[in-house]
Protein backbone atom coordinates (compact mmCIF):
# COMPACT_ATOMS: atom_id res chain seq x y z
CA UNK A 1 0.00 0.00 0.00
CA UNK A 2 3.03 2.22 0.51
CA UNK A 3 2.96 6.04 1.80
CA UNK A 4 -0.52 6.55 0.46
CA UNK A 5 -2.25 10.18 1.35
CA UNK A 6 -5.70 9.63 2.70
CA UNK A 7 -8.30 10.85 5.32
CA UNK A 8 -6.88 9.36 8.58
CA UNK A 9 -9.07 8.93 11.99
CA UNK A 10 -7.59 9.71 14.82
CA UNK A 11 -10.60 9.86 17.06
CA UNK A 12 -11.58 7.22 19.38
CA UNK A 13 -13.53 4.03 18.62
CA UNK A 14 -16.40 4.72 20.56
CA UNK A 15 -17.00 8.60 18.94
CA UNK A 16 -16.25 6.75 15.63
CA UNK A 17 -19.06 3.96 16.33
CA UNK A 18 -21.54 6.63 17.63
CA UNK A 19 -21.08 8.96 14.42
CA UNK A 20 -22.11 5.51 12.57
CA UNK A 21 -24.96 5.07 14.60
CA UNK A 22 -26.17 7.93 14.13
CA UNK A 23 -25.91 8.15 10.66
CA UNK A 24 -27.75 4.72 10.08
CA UNK A 25 -30.58 6.42 12.44
CA UNK A 26 -31.10 8.85 9.81
CA UNK A 27 -30.65 5.97 6.90
CA UNK A 28 -31.63 2.89 8.01
CA UNK A 29 -30.73 1.62 4.90
CA UNK A 30 -27.36 2.22 4.72
CA UNK A 31 -25.64 -1.01 5.80
CA UNK A 32 -21.72 -0.40 5.41
CA UNK A 33 -18.78 -2.58 5.62
CA UNK A 34 -15.65 -0.74 6.61
CA UNK A 35 -11.74 -1.51 5.45
CA UNK A 36 -9.11 -1.01 7.77
CA UNK A 37 -5.10 0.05 7.00
CA UNK A 38 -2.79 0.36 9.17
CA UNK A 39 -1.21 3.54 8.37
CA UNK A 40 2.87 3.15 6.77
CA UNK A 41 1.67 -0.52 5.84
CA UNK A 42 2.18 -2.45 2.55
CA UNK A 43 1.54 -4.72 0.08
CA UNK A 44 -1.79 -5.19 1.73
CA UNK A 45 -0.57 -6.34 5.04
CA UNK A 46 -2.57 -5.89 8.11
CA UNK A 47 -5.75 -4.77 5.91
CA UNK A 48 -9.15 -6.10 7.00
CA UNK A 49 -12.97 -6.06 6.43
CA UNK A 50 -15.49 -4.80 9.33
CA UNK A 51 -19.05 -4.13 9.62
CA UNK A 52 -18.87 -2.20 13.12
CA UNK A 53 -16.22 0.17 13.98
CA UNK A 54 -16.33 -1.34 17.20
CA UNK A 55 -14.31 -4.44 15.71
CA UNK A 56 -11.63 -2.79 14.80
CA UNK A 57 -8.47 -4.31 16.40
CA UNK A 58 -6.50 -2.57 18.89
CA UNK A 59 -4.04 -5.11 20.02
CA UNK A 60 -0.44 -5.19 19.70
CA UNK A 61 1.65 -2.47 17.50
CA UNK A 62 -1.59 -0.92 15.82
CA UNK A 63 -2.84 0.17 18.84
CA UNK A 64 0.19 2.79 18.91
CA UNK A 65 -0.19 3.98 15.27
CA UNK A 66 -3.65 5.46 13.59
CA UNK A 67 -5.21 3.76 10.61
CA UNK A 68 -7.19 4.60 7.47
CA UNK A 69 -10.84 3.67 7.54
CA UNK A 70 -12.78 3.47 4.71
CA UNK A 71 -16.34 2.68 3.55
CA UNK A 72 -15.82 -0.22 1.59
CA UNK A 73 -17.24 -0.34 -1.88
CA UNK A 74 -19.95 -3.27 -2.23
CA UNK A 75 -20.59 -3.01 -6.21
CA UNK A 76 -17.72 -2.83 -8.29
CA UNK A 77 -17.68 -3.85 -11.89
CA UNK A 78 -16.77 -7.46 -12.79
CA UNK A 79 -14.95 -9.02 -15.57
CA UNK A 80 -15.04 -12.49 -15.32
CA UNK A 81 -16.90 -12.70 -12.48
CA UNK A 82 -13.78 -11.25 -10.63
CA UNK A 83 -13.26 -7.82 -8.71
CA UNK A 84 -10.29 -5.42 -10.19
CA UNK A 85 -8.42 -2.37 -9.71
CA UNK A 86 -6.26 -0.34 -11.72
CA UNK A 87 -3.05 1.18 -11.00
CA UNK A 88 -2.39 4.30 -13.66
CA UNK A 89 1.21 6.36 -12.87
CA UNK A 90 1.05 9.74 -12.61
CA UNK A 91 4.39 12.05 -13.14
CA UNK A 92 3.94 14.99 -11.01
CA UNK A 93 7.12 17.12 -12.93
CA UNK A 94 7.05 20.15 -11.28
CA UNK A 95 5.07 21.74 -8.58
CA UNK A 96 5.49 25.38 -9.55
CA UNK A 97 4.78 25.97 -12.35
CA UNK A 98 2.57 22.61 -11.69
CA UNK A 99 2.78 19.66 -14.40
CA UNK A 100 0.41 16.10 -14.35
CA UNK A 101 1.43 13.72 -16.75
CA UNK A 102 -0.95 10.25 -16.80
CA UNK A 103 0.40 7.05 -18.43
CA UNK A 104 -1.54 5.88 -21.54
CA UNK A 105 -1.80 2.49 -19.97
CA UNK A 106 -1.62 0.87 -16.65
CA UNK A 107 -2.51 -2.24 -14.91
CA UNK A 108 -5.49 -4.32 -13.61
CA UNK A 109 -4.59 -6.21 -10.85
CA UNK A 110 -7.57 -9.17 -10.06
CA UNK A 111 -8.68 -10.65 -7.18
CA UNK A 112 -8.10 -14.90 -7.65
CA UNK A 113 -12.04 -15.75 -6.13
CA UNK A 114 -15.36 -14.81 -7.62
CA UNK A 115 -16.77 -11.75 -5.83
CA UNK A 116 -19.75 -11.77 -3.36
CA UNK A 117 -21.41 -8.72 -1.76
CA UNK A 118 -19.41 -8.42 1.77
CA UNK A 119 -21.32 -10.65 4.83
CA UNK A 120 -19.94 -11.83 8.51
CA UNK A 121 -19.44 -15.33 6.43
CA UNK A 122 -17.37 -13.91 3.99
CA UNK A 123 -15.65 -10.76 5.45
CA UNK A 124 -11.90 -12.74 5.92
CA UNK A 125 -11.93 -14.01 2.05
CA UNK A 126 -8.96 -12.01 1.10
CA UNK A 127 -8.83 -12.94 -2.19
CA UNK A 128 -11.99 -12.51 -2.52
CA UNK A 129 -12.15 -8.74 -1.66
CA UNK A 130 -8.72 -7.18 -1.93
CA UNK A 131 -7.05 -6.39 -5.51
CA UNK A 132 -3.52 -5.93 -3.84
CA UNK A 133 -1.12 -8.06 -6.28
CA UNK A 134 1.28 -9.04 -3.08
CA UNK A 135 -2.07 -10.70 -1.56
CA UNK A 136 -3.11 -12.39 -4.64
CA UNK A 137 -0.14 -14.20 -5.54
CA UNK A 138 -0.06 -16.10 -3.00
CA UNK A 139 -3.52 -17.73 -4.02
CA UNK A 140 -3.75 -21.44 -5.89
CA UNK A 141 -5.78 -19.47 -8.43
CA UNK A 142 -3.52 -16.59 -9.24
CA UNK A 143 -2.35 -17.03 -13.20
CA UNK A 144 0.87 -15.72 -14.67
CA UNK A 145 0.40 -14.94 -18.39
CA UNK A 146 2.51 -14.03 -21.37
CA UNK A 147 -0.72 -12.54 -22.36
CA UNK A 148 -1.41 -8.73 -21.81
CA UNK A 149 -4.71 -10.07 -22.15
CA UNK A 150 -5.65 -12.40 -19.69
CA UNK A 151 -4.27 -13.78 -16.78
CA UNK A 152 -4.68 -11.98 -12.67
CA UNK A 153 -2.52 -8.65 -13.95
CA UNK A 154 -3.32 -7.09 -17.29
CA UNK A 155 -3.05 -4.29 -18.85
CA UNK A 156 -5.72 -1.39 -18.84
CA UNK A 157 -5.78 -0.80 -22.46
CA UNK A 158 -6.79 -4.72 -22.68
CA UNK A 159 -9.84 -3.55 -20.47
CA UNK A 160 -10.80 -1.00 -21.85
CA UNK A 161 -10.70 -2.38 -25.63
CA UNK A 162 -13.26 -5.22 -23.48
CA UNK A 163 -15.69 -2.22 -22.40
CA UNK A 164 -15.41 -0.65 -25.76
CA UNK A 165 -16.63 -3.55 -27.44
CA UNK A 166 -19.40 -3.93 -25.01
CA UNK A 167 -20.26 -0.20 -25.86
CA UNK A 168 -19.19 1.43 -23.13
CA UNK A 169 -18.25 4.84 -23.49
CA UNK A 170 -14.23 4.79 -23.04
CA UNK A 171 -13.60 8.52 -23.64
CA UNK A 172 -15.56 9.83 -20.73
CA UNK A 173 -14.07 7.54 -18.28
CA UNK A 174 -11.10 8.74 -19.29
CA UNK A 175 -12.01 12.24 -18.97
CA UNK A 176 -13.41 11.30 -15.54
CA UNK A 177 -10.17 9.28 -14.58
CA UNK A 178 -8.33 12.50 -15.91
CA UNK A 179 -10.50 14.93 -13.61
CA UNK A 180 -9.95 12.23 -10.57
CA UNK A 181 -6.01 12.55 -10.55
CA UNK A 182 -6.27 16.48 -11.27
CA UNK A 183 -7.87 17.05 -8.42
CA UNK A 184 -6.44 14.74 -5.92
CA UNK A 185 -3.01 16.32 -7.27
CA UNK A 186 -4.24 20.11 -6.59
CA UNK A 187 -5.37 18.66 -2.91
CA UNK A 188 -1.55 17.37 -2.26
CA UNK A 189 -0.13 20.17 -3.92
CA UNK A 190 -0.18 23.09 -0.65
CA UNK A 191 1.52 20.84 1.57
CA UNK A 192 3.83 19.28 -0.68
CA UNK A 193 4.96 22.84 -1.60
CA UNK A 194 5.76 23.66 2.13
CA UNK A 195 8.24 20.38 1.96
CA UNK A 196 9.43 21.30 -1.04
CA UNK A 197 10.66 25.18 0.36
CA UNK A 198 11.88 23.66 3.24
CA UNK A 199 14.26 21.04 1.32
CA UNK A 200 15.26 22.36 -2.10
CA UNK A 201 17.04 25.90 -2.53
CA UNK A 202 14.95 28.61 -3.85
CA UNK A 203 16.25 29.97 -7.18
CA UNK A 204 17.85 26.38 -8.18
CA UNK A 205 18.40 26.13 -12.22
CA UNK A 206 16.41 22.96 -13.73
CA UNK A 207 13.51 20.57 -12.77
CA UNK A 208 15.10 19.88 -8.84
CA UNK A 209 12.77 17.06 -7.88
CA UNK A 210 9.80 14.85 -9.83
CA UNK A 211 7.52 12.36 -8.45
CA UNK A 212 6.23 9.11 -10.22
CA UNK A 213 2.78 8.36 -8.18
CA UNK A 214 1.02 5.21 -8.19
CA UNK A 215 -3.22 5.77 -8.31
CA UNK A 216 -5.10 3.21 -7.49
CA UNK A 217 -8.47 3.04 -8.90
CA UNK A 218 -11.57 1.12 -8.62
CA UNK A 219 -14.34 1.48 -11.24
CA UNK A 220 -18.28 1.09 -10.43
CA UNK A 221 -20.55 -0.69 -12.05
CA UNK A 222 -21.44 2.49 -13.92
CA UNK A 223 -18.20 3.24 -14.74
CA UNK A 224 -17.67 6.04 -12.58
CA UNK A 225 -13.68 5.85 -10.88
CA UNK A 226 -13.40 5.91 -7.25
CA UNK A 227 -9.84 6.62 -5.77
CA UNK A 228 -8.51 4.22 -3.72
CA UNK A 229 -4.89 5.41 -2.40
CA UNK A 230 -2.03 7.25 -3.98
CA UNK A 231 1.37 5.50 -3.57
CA UNK A 232 4.11 7.96 -3.42
CA UNK A 233 6.76 5.26 -3.77
CA UNK A 234 4.93 2.28 -6.50
CA UNK A 235 6.40 -0.84 -7.13
CA UNK A 236 8.32 -1.04 -11.01
CA UNK A 237 9.32 -4.72 -10.53
CA UNK A 238 8.95 -5.86 -13.87
CA UNK A 239 9.65 -9.46 -12.94
CA UNK A 240 7.71 -11.90 -10.43
CA UNK A 241 9.28 -14.88 -8.59
CA UNK A 242 8.12 -18.38 -10.04
CA UNK A 243 8.76 -21.71 -7.80
CA UNK A 244 10.24 -23.88 -9.34
CA UNK A 245 9.91 -26.57 -6.32
CA UNK A 246 9.45 -26.45 -3.04
CA UNK A 247 11.21 -23.66 -1.50
CA UNK A 248 12.97 -22.54 -4.68
CA UNK A 249 12.54 -19.79 -6.25
CA UNK A 250 13.80 -17.59 -9.25
CA UNK A 251 12.60 -14.31 -10.82
CA UNK A 252 10.93 -14.78 -13.83
CA UNK A 253 9.68 -11.58 -16.44
CA UNK A 254 6.70 -10.08 -16.38
CA UNK A 255 5.33 -8.99 -20.17
CA UNK A 256 2.70 -7.43 -18.01
CA UNK A 257 4.49 -4.80 -16.13
CA UNK A 258 8.05 -4.54 -18.51
CA UNK A 259 5.21 -2.97 -21.26
CA UNK A 260 3.53 -0.19 -19.14
CA UNK A 261 6.71 0.37 -16.33
CA UNK A 262 9.37 0.83 -18.71
CA UNK A 263 7.36 2.86 -20.87
CA UNK A 264 6.46 4.87 -17.76
CA UNK A 265 10.28 4.88 -16.74
CA UNK A 266 11.77 5.70 -19.81
CA UNK A 267 9.44 8.49 -20.65
CA UNK A 268 9.88 9.81 -17.73
CA UNK A 269 13.43 10.26 -17.80
CA UNK A 270 13.35 12.11 -21.49
CA UNK A 271 10.48 14.92 -19.61
CA UNK A 272 12.66 15.86 -17.18
CA UNK A 273 15.93 15.39 -18.45
CA UNK A 274 17.96 18.98 -17.75
CA UNK A 275 20.29 18.89 -20.20
CA UNK A 276 17.46 18.32 -22.72
CA UNK A 277 16.52 22.01 -23.94
CA UNK A 278 20.76 22.39 -23.43
CA UNK A 279 21.57 19.81 -26.23
CA UNK A 280 18.81 21.21 -28.62
CA UNK A 281 19.93 24.93 -28.14
CA UNK A 282 23.61 23.31 -28.89
CA UNK A 283 22.31 21.57 -32.09
CA UNK A 284 20.39 23.86 -33.95
CA UNK A 285 23.80 26.26 -33.35
CA UNK A 286 25.70 23.80 -34.36
CA UNK A 287 23.49 23.00 -37.89
CA UNK A 288 23.47 26.54 -38.84
CA UNK A 289 27.23 26.73 -38.37
CA UNK A 290 27.24 24.11 -40.71
CA UNK A 291 24.53 25.19 -43.22
CA UNK A 292 26.42 28.52 -43.72
CA UNK A 293 29.91 26.46 -44.27
CA UNK A 294 28.51 23.88 -46.62
CA UNK A 295 25.03 23.39 -47.41
CA UNK A 296 26.15 20.71 -50.11
CA UNK A 297 28.68 18.87 -47.99
CA UNK A 298 26.18 18.73 -45.66
CA UNK A 299 23.24 16.89 -48.02
CA UNK A 300 26.02 15.00 -49.12
CA UNK A 301 26.61 13.31 -46.08
CA UNK A 302 22.97 12.84 -44.70
CA UNK A 303 22.59 10.41 -47.61
CA UNK A 304 25.97 8.20 -46.77
CA UNK A 305 25.74 8.73 -42.97
CA UNK A 306 22.04 7.85 -41.37
CA UNK A 307 23.80 7.43 -38.26
CA UNK A 308 24.18 11.60 -38.71
CA UNK A 309 20.16 11.55 -38.00
CA UNK A 310 20.60 9.80 -34.85
CA UNK A 311 23.24 12.10 -33.59
CA UNK A 312 21.12 14.87 -34.87
CA UNK A 313 17.66 13.91 -32.66
CA UNK A 314 19.10 11.55 -29.73
CA UNK A 315 15.08 10.52 -29.38
CA UNK A 316 14.48 9.76 -33.06
CA UNK A 317 14.20 5.79 -32.39
CA UNK A 318 12.14 6.04 -29.36
CA UNK A 319 8.84 5.62 -29.46
CA UNK A 320 6.15 8.50 -28.69
CA UNK A 321 5.37 9.70 -25.36
CA UNK A 322 3.48 6.97 -23.04
CA UNK A 323 2.61 10.27 -20.56
CA UNK A 324 0.15 12.71 -21.72
CA UNK A 325 0.02 16.13 -20.07
CA UNK A 326 -2.95 16.84 -18.48
CA UNK A 327 -1.88 19.63 -16.38
CA UNK A 328 -1.87 22.45 -17.35
CA UNK A 329 -3.24 21.39 -20.11
CA UNK A 330 -6.91 21.36 -18.15
CA UNK A 331 -5.95 24.22 -15.77
CA UNK A 332 -8.91 26.35 -16.78
CA UNK A 333 -11.52 23.53 -16.15
CA UNK A 334 -9.61 23.25 -12.49
CA UNK A 335 -8.10 26.45 -11.33
CA UNK A 336 -11.02 27.20 -9.14
CA UNK A 337 -10.01 24.41 -6.84
CA UNK A 338 -7.02 26.06 -6.14
CA UNK A 339 -7.72 28.54 -3.25
CA UNK A 340 -5.70 26.62 -0.84
CA UNK A 341 -3.15 26.65 -3.19
CA UNK A 342 -2.83 30.48 -3.12
CA UNK A 343 -3.35 30.46 0.74
CA UNK A 344 -0.49 27.91 1.37
CA UNK A 345 1.89 30.54 -0.62
CA UNK A 346 1.00 33.26 1.74
CA UNK A 347 1.93 30.59 4.71
CA UNK A 348 5.20 30.14 3.02
CA UNK A 349 5.93 33.79 2.60
CA UNK A 350 5.72 34.30 6.75
CA UNK A 351 7.44 30.90 7.49
CA UNK A 352 10.48 33.13 8.31
CA UNK A 353 13.67 30.96 8.85
CA UNK A 354 14.68 28.51 5.75
CA UNK A 355 13.97 24.76 6.40
CA UNK A 356 11.01 24.92 9.25
CA UNK A 357 7.55 24.00 8.09
CA UNK A 358 5.48 25.63 10.56
CA UNK A 359 4.76 29.11 11.53
CA UNK A 360 5.51 30.74 14.85
CA UNK A 361 3.31 33.59 16.40
CA UNK A 362 5.45 36.21 15.23
CA UNK A 363 5.46 35.49 11.63
CA UNK A 364 1.39 35.19 12.26
CA UNK A 365 1.15 38.40 13.79
CA UNK A 366 3.48 39.68 10.49
CA UNK A 367 1.10 38.39 8.16
CA UNK A 368 -1.84 40.39 9.84
CA UNK A 369 -0.32 43.52 10.32
CA UNK A 370 1.57 43.62 6.17
CA UNK A 371 -2.50 42.00 4.96
CA UNK A 372 -4.25 45.00 7.16
CA UNK A 373 -6.55 42.10 8.72
CA UNK A 374 -6.09 44.27 12.02
CA UNK A 375 -8.28 47.03 13.26
CA UNK A 376 -10.52 48.29 16.11
CA UNK A 377 -12.82 45.63 15.88
CA UNK A 378 -10.23 42.82 15.49
CA UNK A 379 -7.25 43.29 17.77
CA UNK A 380 -3.96 41.78 17.98
CA UNK A 381 -4.67 40.60 21.33
CA UNK A 382 -7.63 38.73 19.32
CA UNK A 383 -5.01 37.67 16.31
CA UNK A 384 -2.88 35.93 19.44
CA UNK A 385 -5.69 34.18 21.27
CA UNK A 386 -6.76 32.89 17.42
CA UNK A 387 -3.33 31.85 16.71
CA UNK A 388 -3.25 29.74 20.53
CA UNK A 389 -6.69 28.32 20.33
CA UNK A 390 -5.87 27.21 16.27
CA UNK A 391 -2.68 25.94 16.85
CA UNK A 392 -2.67 23.94 20.57
CA UNK A 393 -6.16 22.20 18.85
CA UNK A 394 -4.00 20.75 15.62
CA UNK A 395 -0.75 20.18 17.77
CA UNK A 396 -2.72 18.21 19.86
CA UNK A 397 -3.19 15.19 17.22
CA UNK A 398 -0.19 14.40 17.77
CA UNK A 399 0.73 14.35 13.84
CA UNK A 400 3.64 15.67 14.18
CA UNK A 401 5.29 16.95 17.25
CA UNK A 402 9.15 17.88 15.57
CA UNK A 403 8.78 21.37 15.63
CA UNK A 404 6.60 23.62 17.72
CA UNK A 405 3.95 26.63 15.73
CA UNK A 406 1.34 26.13 13.41
CA UNK A 407 0.77 23.57 10.79
CA UNK A 408 0.09 24.78 7.19
CA UNK A 409 -3.61 22.90 8.07
CA UNK A 410 -4.10 25.34 10.83
CA UNK A 411 -3.13 28.08 8.93
CA UNK A 412 -5.64 27.69 6.52
CA UNK A 413 -8.13 27.18 9.08
CA UNK A 414 -7.22 30.38 10.68
CA UNK A 415 -7.38 32.26 7.23
CA UNK A 416 -11.04 30.64 6.97
CA UNK A 417 -11.84 32.03 10.27
CA UNK A 418 -10.41 35.54 9.02
CA UNK A 419 -12.77 34.99 5.98
CA UNK A 420 -15.92 34.49 7.65
CA UNK A 421 -15.36 37.54 9.98
CA UNK A 422 -14.41 39.78 6.87
CA UNK A 423 -17.00 38.51 4.32
CA UNK A 424 -20.18 37.45 6.32
CA UNK A 425 -22.29 38.10 3.61
CA UNK A 426 -20.68 35.75 1.19
CA UNK A 427 -20.95 32.43 0.94
CA UNK A 428 -17.67 30.34 1.96
CA UNK A 429 -15.78 29.91 -1.59
CA UNK A 430 -16.43 33.17 -2.06
CA UNK A 431 -15.23 34.64 1.35
CA UNK A 432 -11.99 32.58 0.80
CA UNK A 433 -11.61 33.97 -2.82
CA UNK A 434 -12.32 37.78 -1.74
CA UNK A 435 -9.69 37.48 1.90
CA UNK A 436 -6.66 36.19 -1.05
CA UNK A 437 -7.61 38.77 -3.57
CA UNK A 438 -6.79 41.15 -0.68
CA UNK A 439 -4.06 39.59 1.03
CA UNK A 440 -2.33 39.61 -2.31
CA UNK A 441 -3.11 42.88 -3.28
CA UNK A 442 -1.70 44.72 0.37
CA UNK A 443 1.26 42.04 0.00
CA UNK A 444 2.14 43.44 -3.76
CA UNK A 445 1.66 46.90 -3.03
CA UNK A 446 4.30 46.43 0.17
CA UNK A 447 6.60 44.53 -2.08
CA UNK A 448 6.32 47.55 -4.92
CA UNK A 449 6.65 49.89 -2.06
CA UNK A 450 10.28 48.04 -1.19
CA UNK A 451 11.11 47.83 -4.50
CA UNK A 452 11.30 51.83 -4.87
CA UNK A 453 13.11 52.12 -1.49
CA UNK A 454 15.84 49.57 -2.98
CA UNK A 455 16.04 51.61 -6.22
CA UNK A 456 16.38 54.55 -4.36
CA UNK A 457 19.01 53.50 -2.46
CA UNK A 458 20.70 51.83 -4.98
CA UNK A 459 20.83 55.65 -6.72
CA UNK A 460 21.93 57.36 -3.49
CA UNK A 461 24.54 55.33 -2.12
CA UNK A 462 25.77 57.99 -0.11
CA UNK A 463 22.11 58.99 1.36
CA UNK A 464 20.31 57.33 4.00
CA UNK A 465 17.10 56.24 2.46
CA UNK A 466 14.56 55.12 5.67
CA UNK A 467 12.11 52.36 4.21
CA UNK A 468 10.61 50.26 7.20
CA UNK A 469 8.30 47.89 6.16
CA UNK A 470 6.14 46.39 8.84
CA UNK A 471 7.17 43.09 10.09
CA UNK A 472 9.68 40.62 8.18
CA UNK A 473 12.06 42.52 5.97
CA UNK A 474 12.96 40.25 3.14
CA UNK A 475 14.54 41.62 -0.84
CA UNK A 476 12.23 42.41 -3.25
CA UNK A 477 13.92 39.59 -4.82
CA UNK A 478 12.85 36.85 -3.11
CA UNK A 479 9.45 37.70 -2.89
CA UNK A 480 8.15 38.91 -6.54
CA UNK A 481 5.01 40.80 -6.51
CA UNK A 482 1.66 37.68 -6.20
CA UNK A 483 -0.89 40.01 -7.90
CA UNK A 484 -0.80 43.10 -10.40
CA UNK A 485 -1.62 46.46 -8.87
CA UNK A 486 -2.83 47.73 -11.74
CA UNK A 487 -4.84 44.39 -12.00
CA UNK A 488 -6.61 44.42 -8.95
CA UNK A 489 -7.08 48.09 -8.71
CA UNK A 490 -11.00 47.81 -9.38
CA UNK A 491 -10.90 45.18 -6.65
CA UNK A 492 -9.75 47.26 -3.81
CA UNK A 493 -13.03 49.55 -4.21
CA UNK A 494 -15.50 47.01 -3.08
CA UNK A 495 -13.12 45.57 -0.12
CA UNK A 496 -12.98 49.16 1.62
CA UNK A 497 -17.11 48.06 2.20
CA UNK A 498 -16.73 45.14 4.10
CA UNK A 499 -15.13 45.42 7.50
CA UNK A 500 -14.91 43.04 10.19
Amino acid sequence: MGYHFMIMIYSQVKSTSFQVRMMKDSDPSWKPTFIVKPDGGCQGDGIYLIKDPSDIRLTGSIQSRPAVVQEYICKPLLVDKLKFDIRLYVLLKSLEPLEIYIAKDGLSRFCTEPYQEPTLKNLHQVFMHLTNYSLNIHSGNFIHSDSVNTGSKRTFSSILCRLSSRGADVKKLWSDIISLVIKTIIALTPELKVYYQSDIPAGKPGPTCFQILGFDILLMKNLKPMLLEVNANPSMRIEHEQELSPGVFENVPSPVDEEVKVAVIRDTLRLVDPHKKKRKDIQCQTLEHVSEASEELLDAGRADRPEYEASRSPEAGLPSLCLKQVFPKYAKQFNYLRLVDRVAALFIRFLGVKGTTKLGPTGFRTFIRNCKLSNSNFSMASVDILYIDITRRWNSTGIDHKESGMCLQAFVEAFFCLAQKKYKSLPLHEQVASLIDFCEYHLAALDEKRLVCGRGIVERRSAVVPCQADGLHLTPAAHTPLLNRTATASKFADYRNHRY
